[in-house]
């Protein structure tokens, strides 16, 4: 499918979300971020208890940044009367995102949960490639993967934590047309960026019980090409014992650096690989679903993702 950009004005249907995912790691290593900004959250309580028919009523950008000197963590809700989505922008309450066409802005303006504090800076993303393809997820097209740019330039200035680095990133977004636990039980993911070339892998089990896969790399100038997926390899489970599945190089033992995000339906990773006969360090990502439908899961979630009526 043809894309380009982010296309923050993309329309939305009822029971459907997006998402738009931005990830990064410090030139030193020692410095994590991922922002996601949502239409119809898909991990949101309160969209699933309305009944997910608006889900422009149902919005939030996640903030999540882990490092030496400060860690953070934000994602409210707010509602369509605090939401202003267009082409170019997407605003959710006192943040945003923007994209002049070069770079993408990200102004945050959050307060953390259940602790209370303040999450601000200013996050500048600038592509060294435009992806302009959309990759379906499931046989009939009910779930979408967009990689807007697979190699990214990331400045990070926080006010709140105080910290200021650069490093490279990631940027892609995915849309869809029912719940995220209603097409998979599980998936994992990792992006690797080589010397030439960005590797995106996907993996996971759909909910009817098959198997998915998706082995890709993206040159210098955004062009896509399948590449055979590499030999399946183990990791440790999460602190929350989520099941984490990757691949790499045979003979090769990818190993965890550190574990940005430890949920207790999902897990973010940095590992240090091999992957097509080069060293490389990736973020890697495992989702289980089947945890997330959990009731105990559900009624933990408010906690970590209030709803905001201002």
């Amino acid at each position: 499918m043809s894309a380009q950009g982010p296309r923050f004005d993309v329309a939305v249907a009822p029971n459907g979300y997006a998402w738009w995912y931005i990830d990064a790691t410090s030139a030193d290593g020692r410095y994590g971020l991922t922002i996601i900004a949502f239409v119809g959250s898909v991990f949101s309580p309160y969209y699933k208890f309305s009944g997910r028919g608006r889900p422009d009523n149902h919005c939030a950008i996640n903030v999540s940044l882990t490092g030496p000197r400060g860690s953070a963590w934000a994602m409210t809700e707010r509602g369509a009367a605090r939401v202003d989505r267009g082409r170019d922008h997407f605003t959710v309450g006192p943040s945003g995102l923007s994209w002049d066409g070069d770079t993408l802005v990200i102004e945050i303006a959050e307060i953390s949960a259940p602790l209370p504090y303040r999450v601000r800076g200013t996050v500048r993303v600038t592509p060294e490639m435009i992806g302009t393809t959309a990759f379906a997820l499931d046989p009939a097209g009910m779930h979408r993967w967009h990689p807007v740019a697979p190699r990214a330039r990331v400045e990070v200035a926080m006010t709140h934590p105080d910290v200021v680095w650069h490093g490279d990133g990631y940027f892609d977004s995915n849309f869809g047309d029912e719940p995220l636990e209603d097409g998979f039980d599980e998936w994992h993911w990792s992006r690797a960026h080589l010397k030439h070339d960005v590797a995106v892998l996907y993996e996971g089990k759909r909910r009817d019980g098959t198997p998915f896969d998706l082995a890709l790399k993206f040159d210098r100038q955004g062009r896509w090409h399948d590449v055979v997926q590499p030999s399946p390899a183990s990791l440790p489970r999460s602190g929350w014992l989520v099941k984490r599945a990757t691949r790499a190089d045979a003979g090769h033992a990818p190993r965890v650096i550190r574990t940005w995000i430890d949920a207790p339906f999902y897990a973010r990773t940095a590992l240090a690989t091999r992957l097509f006969g080069e060293d490389a360090q990736a973020v890697h990502e495992s989702l289980s679903l089947g945890r997330f439908r959990s009731p105990i899961i559900q009624s933990m979630l408010p906690y970590r993702m209030p709803r905001a009526f201002w």
